[in-house]
This record gives structure tokens, sequence and C-alpha cells, in this order.
């Protein structure tokens, strides 16, 4: 039983943890950090890359693409391709063909491919072989909606989940391998789509209304002006101004003063008050700093900003520290991690908790 409740504990950083984490250092090397290490991955200059939360994909030298998640790089196409990299998943379209990367997994998702996006859990795609729009979901394809005349893509896609509407002009829900009705409107409704949620002003009740656990429900009797959706949450601004989190059935006010700026990403929110900058993650609450950074970054667990000082702090479960003061340090989140780069193309990465360097 206390291996069990260890694991329950663990699993949210276990799942938002990063495998590899790439740079390109000032000898020009393609390096990652791994798990507490460096590694040097390619021995010549490569040409550029992308990274998610549990693989990265590159161009090396010779042209080729590569899928690197630990371990051995995978070559994947010698071709120039269209390459995109989501949290879990990576794609590349070399002509109308588009090709998928999944936990290791490859296979063609179609030949004649014309419009697509890539999310975290998703791929939504229009076949042009059958005129459908799919999406790719846990190793299977799901055909959405089907023409004969012009198809319109999905404009509201979030990291597992898909608001469209049919040739009926009947606007319909897939989440979860299934697909769910709302109803019949004219016209477009904006949809706030995050992870396994989304949240809109329904027009035929007037009440803002969510897509939780298979259920439509309104939260409020009356139209939401502003609202943004996470990971299993929707928050939104009332009409008193009061910025609430709805998540599970039940409703937390996170302040009841206006405030001036907020955004959502993944699990964290963030809001200002008269210049403090406050954020919320997974039920906990706290001050992160008494100013307005000037750039900020959210992803997962984790707010990453320019402190007073130009440099680089990190905020996570309800702690703040100070990664570096060197000015103009670039910065980026990845996984639960944050990797810096400094003035020399030097760089630190901090990773539970700490900070290393090369």
């Amino acid at each position: 039983m206390k291996i069990l409740a260890l694991i329950v504990v663990l699993l949210p950083s276990l799942l938002n943890a990063q495998k590899v984490i790439p740079f390109v250092d000032f000898n020009d090397y393609f390096r990652t950090f791994e798990s507490g290490s460096f590694r040097q991955l390619e021995f010549q200059r490569i040409e550029q890359f992308k990274a998610g939360d549990e693989a990265i994909a590159y161009y090396d030298n010779r042209g080729n693409l590569r899928i690197y998640n630990g371990g051995q790089p995978k070559d994947v196409a010698n071709l120039l391709a269209d390459y995109q990299v989501s949290d879990h998943l990576i794609t590349w379209k070399i002509g109308e063909t588009l090709n998928l990367w999944d936990d290791g997994k490859m296979q063609t998702l179609t030949y004649r491919c014309k419009a697509y996006s890539v999310k975290d859990s998703i791929v939504v795609f229009e076949d042009e072989r059958y005129n459908t729009i799919n999406v790719y979901w846990k190793d299977q394809i799901y055909p959405i909606k089907q023409s004969t005349g012009e198809l319109s893509f999905p404009k509201a896609i979030g990291e597992n989940i898909v608001a469209f509407k049919d040739n009926g002009d009947f606007f319909k829900i897939f989440w979860n391998g299934q697909i769910y009705d709302i109803d019949v409107w004219v016209g477009s409704i904006d949809f706030a789509c995050g992870t396994d949620i989304l949240a809109y002003n329904d027009p035929t009740t007037r009440t803002f209304a969510v897509f939780e656990n298979g259920e439509l429900l309104d939260v409020e009797q009356f139209f939401m002006k502003k609202y943004k959706a996470g990971r299993g949450f929707v928050v939104y601004e009332d009409l008193n101004g009061n910025l609430i989190k709805y998540q599970n059935g039940a409703k937390k006010t996170l302040t009841n003063f206006t405030a001036t700026e907020w955004e959502v990403k993944d699990d964290v929110v963030i809001w200002f008050e008269n210049s403090f900058l406050n954020m919320e993650c997974n039920g906990k609450t706290w001050r992160v700093c008494n100013y307005v950074p000037e750039d900020y970054q959210l992803k997962n667990n984790v707010l990453a900003f320019r402190n007073i000082s130009k440099g680089v702090d990190v905020s996570i479960d309800g702690k703040t520290e100070t990664i570096t003061n060197q000015m103009d340090a670039g910065y980026e989140i990845l996984g639960s991690s944050v990797l810096v780069k400094l003035f020399n193309r030097n760089f630190k990465v901090f990773w539970n908790g700490k900070t290393y360097e090369p």
C-alpha cells in the first residue's frame, strides 16, 4: 500500500517529466540534458530541431530527419518535410503523405493530406481520398466529418478534444473516442478547448456551459465575457469581474478584484492584481512577485518569467527561485524543466528543483 501511495503522489510529476532537453552549445554541438546529466547527441552541426515533452525531432547535417527520445536517434526521412512536434506526438508531411510517431510507433495517417493540426494527444487532419476530417487518438483513426463538397476544418481543437460543425450546422464534440451532440446553430461559436474539457456561451439557453466527463453542464446563468480552458478545468470572469475556476462540478474564486491580466495553460493559472503576480496550480495558490514581469511562459505546472533584474526566475509548487540574473537570457519550458540560454551560448537547466550546467 505504501508503494501504491508513493506512485499516486509522484504521478503528476512523472506525467510532466521531460525525457530529453535539447540545445546547441557555443561549439555548435547538439546536446541534451537527460535525468541530471548532459549528453552530446550529434558531433556535427545540425540544421534545426523541435522539442516536445516526450521526444525531439531534428535534421542532421546530412539532411536526414531524425527522432530521439533516449537511446539511439532514429532516421524517419531523408527528404525535406513539414514536421510538427507536440508534447507527445510527432508528425512529418512529405508531399501529401502525413506520417506519425507516437511513443516509438510509426504509421502513415494518409497519403492525401490537406490541412492538419497536431496537439498533445490528437492529430486532426483532412483526408482528400475520402473527403473526410479525421482524428487520430490512441492508435485509432476516427472519421468525424465527410462531405461531397468543400470541407471546413475545425477551428476549436484542444489537446485531446475537438468541437466541430457538421454539414447541417449541428455542433458536435469529439472526445475520448466518442462523438457527442451539442445543438444546431447558424454561425460560429467561441469554444475554449483544453484537455478533457471545453467551455462556451450557449446561444439556445443563454447560459455559460462546459462539456466535462461526457456531459454538457450549465455553470452560469448568463454569458461570460472571457473564458479559457486548461487541463480539466475552466477559468472565467463573471459579470462582477471575479475570476473563477470551475473543475469537477465545483467553483473556486481566485480573486474578487478585477484582474488586469490573466492566463491559463495546462495546469497553471496566473493573474495580476495591482502589479502583484499570483499563481494557482493543482489547488495551491501563492503570490509569485510584486511586479509585472516583462515576459513570461507557462507550461504544465511551471511558470518561468523575466525577473526584476532582467534575469530568469521559475515558480513551481509554491516556490519561486532564480535561475540566473544575467540580463536578457533566453528561456524555454520543456516538460517541467526550464532551459536558459546565456549570452555566451552556455546553458543552464532547472530540473527537479536544482540548476545544472554543462
